[in-house]
């Protein structure tokens, strides 16, 4: 499944669309890549990035299998983080990984 989180684009074909962080449903392992935009509307009720950071905590405490992710947000400084985010999951998921390997 490809999960494209926007609240006000469509999404591409094939991409399933949601408009909240609480509807990327992750840990059903079903989400195979992961499109976010970072202003949704309500920062109160979320943005991308708390889904980036969503993932990197349960990447580097429960040793979960990160999605192919990218950020597709209009707002450069927080796609920039965002990038910074998912670039950390990498490189702990790498981590995690040879760690099960020795």
């Amino acid at each position: 499944m490809k999960v494209y989180l926007d609240d006000e684009r469509k999404p591409p074909e094939g991409w399933t669309l949601v408009r909240w962080p609480e509807e990327v449903i992750l840990e059903t392992g079903k989400v195979k890549e992961l499109s976010l935009d970072h202003d949704l509307g309500d920062d109160e009720h979320g943005t991308g990035y708390d889904v980036v950071l969503w993932v990197e905590e349960a990447v580097a405490t429960r040793g979960f299998v990160p999605p192919f992710m990218k950020a597709h947000s209009a707002n450069l400084s927080a796609r920039e983080k965002m990038e910074l985010g998912i670039n950390s999951i990498i490189k702990l998921h790498q981590l995690n990984l040879k760690k099960t390997k020795s």
